[in-house]
């Protein structure tokens, strides 16, 4: 390749080669019966494989039933689940986008009510249901109480990513990212402020770190070593003495040990307070020191917007992939106009061919 990587210039990371480096940023519905995808997904992922992404991942996909948001997120804690998402990532492959799922659980920050219905937790005529975290810390006033995991809860944490990693892969995704951001409860583990344990599972970061690596090894020794495995982290919890970037480097330096090949460079979430520096690429120097300094390719998230950013941002070598998520809810041909803007030739699909 001549000169630095572009916006429309493939990636490879393992046995997968993206065709350019737009990712649709994992962006929940909150639309699911039982955990069940639906047309919604369907036509909402896959206009934005037809609009020219490189990859298109689904959103927040509960590894079991306690650990949804809310009552309606999507879900792959049972096989019933696999047959409509086969048909979605069978979808966005045909139209030339990588399918990816984004696996989780809400920990603390679960049994809510949707954003829209005011999110605030269920009662129980709701049918709320118990939360789960590594300290009996709520996420805030008026959130319940969670239940501190014990080492039985947490073997079934693992085990829990590990059947829903296998189901994914009956659905036929081409990479699965682990979510340890945003306050659910992988992130709660990660951060000194959720997280007050003594055991094996709090105090030093790596002890901290326990539980998410111990999920990625399930889902890297479940995967085939050709598919890609990508862990999105909130680079800091913007409160001093939190988790900030110099944990996530290191904690970068040891996923890449284990096997992760992107990291997700998101922030914030764990903490009702906290003061984000919201602003166009606010989050895109976590990926940069991320990629910089741990030595593993980075994604950069939040707040991108223009092609020409986003360009430069890849061109900059501060991410190898931006991942949108607003701009593409307003815009699900956000690549394709944007190759356009760059100067980049790009394939429209032939149907819509007479319209380019």
């Amino acid at each position: 390749m001549n000169g630095p990587p572009h916006l429309f210039a493939p990636l490879t990371l393992r046995g997968l080669t993206l065709r350019n480096r737009v990712a649709v940023s994992p962006m929940c519905q909150y639309s699911s019966p039982d955990g069940f995808a639906t047309d919604w997904h369907l036509v909402h992922l896959g206009s934005r494989a037809v609009g020219g992404a490189g990859v298109v991942f689904a959103e927040a996909t509960a590894a079991s039933p306690d650990g949804r948001i809310t009552p309606h997120d999507l879900g792959l804690w049972k096989d019933e689940h696999v047959d409509m998402l086969r048909r979605i990532a069978t979808f966005l492959q045909l139209d030339g986008a990588a399918a990816g799922i984004q696996l989780a659980h809400a920990g603390r920050k679960a049994s809510t009510r949707r954003p829209w219905e005011g999110g605030q937790p269920l009662g129980p005529v709701e049918g709320a249901w118990e939360v789960v975290g590594p300290s009996p810390i709520p996420f805030a006033p008026g959130y319940p109480v969670p239940r501190e995991l014990d080492l039985a809860g947490l073997r079934d944490i693992v085990r829990q990513f590990r059947q829903a990693t296998t189901r994914a892969l009956a659905a036929g995704f081409d990479l699965i990212e682990v979510h340890a951001a945003h306050g659910y409860l992988l992130h709660s583990f990660l951060s000194p402020l959720s997280n007050k344990r003594t055991d094996a599972y709090g105090g030093p970061l790596e002890n901290r770190a326990r539980l998410l690596r111990e999920v990625v090894a399930a889902v890297r020794a479940t995967v085939p070593d050709r598919m890609p495995v990508v862990v999105r982290i909130s680079a800091t919890d913007w409160v001093s003495g939190g988790w900030d970037g110099d944990d996530s480097v290191a904690l970068a330096r040891l996923l890449k040990i284990d096997g992760v090949d992107l990291i997700d460079c998101s922030s914030g979430g764990n903490v009702p307070d906290a003061k984000i520096p919201v602003g166009p690429g606010y989050q895109v120097p976590f990926a940069a020191r991320v990629r910089r300094e741990a030595g593993v390719p980075s994604g950069a998230v939040g707040m991108i917007t223009e092609p020409r950013q986003a360009d430069d941002i890849i061109r900059g070598g501060e991410a190898d992939v931006v991942l949108l998520a607003r701009a593409m809810l307003r815009d699900p041909y956000w690549a394709v106009h944007a190759a356009r803007e760059l100067k980049r030739p790009y394939d429209w699909p032939v149907q819509y061919g007479r319209a380019k």
